[in-house]
């Protein structure tokens, strides 16, 4: 099964938005704010006459006394909006190490990787292979210049079907509520799409 990179998922999520009637603005704001301003964001994409409000404080969805595990999560996440409105889905992968495989309809039908881990949680997503890029070392180089600019999620090289991909992944704890972990898994696809157009001029044609 061909792998499909970031900028395949890229160009359908510009594409729906665009058919959607939505247009791209740019705003600038202290990295702290970065949850505020995705809550009005979606709120901005609703029709004309909706109410826009901005959370000063939010209470936790579930917090939790022990351990996430994937198959709790993959409970619990099935049961929240996100999932239950259509705008992503989610599937329990079984084996020896269980994850979720989350498709993201909002964002391109991005697909995104989940797993416990021990005492973390790791959400990641695949970039492009490793030998899409131009100039690794150059790319490296901005790379790790420029990872402060895409809050919660880091960028990597993983081995996948004997190649080496470029992953962004995020990781938290596996005692983070569920609106933490919700939170992880769209700010990495949020990443992704940014990342993508960010670094698009280093790969080749």
């Amino acid at each position: 099964m061909e792998t499909k990179t970031s900028a395949y998922y890229q160009r359908l999520y510009r594409q729906r938005l665009r058919e959607q009637g939505l247009v791209k603005k740019e705003v600038w704001i202290l990295p702290e704010h970065t949850r505020k301003l995705l809550d009005v964001e979606k709120q901005l994409r609703q029709p004309s006459g909706m109410p826009i409000t901005v959370a000063i404080g939010e209470k936790n969805m579930a917090a939790t006394a022990s351990l996430w595990t994937t198959n709790k999560l993959f409970d619990a996440l099935s049961a929240i909006d996100l999932f239950k409105g259509g705008s992503a889905t989610v599937e329990l992968v079984e084996g020896t190490d269980p994850s979720l495989h989350i498709i993201m309809h909002d964002v391109g039908d991005l697909p995104i990787f989940l797993s416990v881990v021990g005492e973390q949680i790791i959400v990641e997503s695949i970039l492009w292979p490793v030998d899409s890029v131009r100039n690794p070392q150059v790319f490296n180089e901005e790379i790790l210049r420029a990872h402060k600019f895409f809050p919660l999620s880091t960028v990597g090289i993983e081995r996948l079907a004997e190649n080496d991909f470029y992953i962004m992944f995020g990781a938290l704890s596996a005692e983070s509520t569920l609106s933490n972990v919700t939170f992880e898994i769209e700010m990495l696809a949020d990443n992704v799409i940014k990342a993508t157009e960010a670094f698009e001029s280093y790969l080749k044609a």
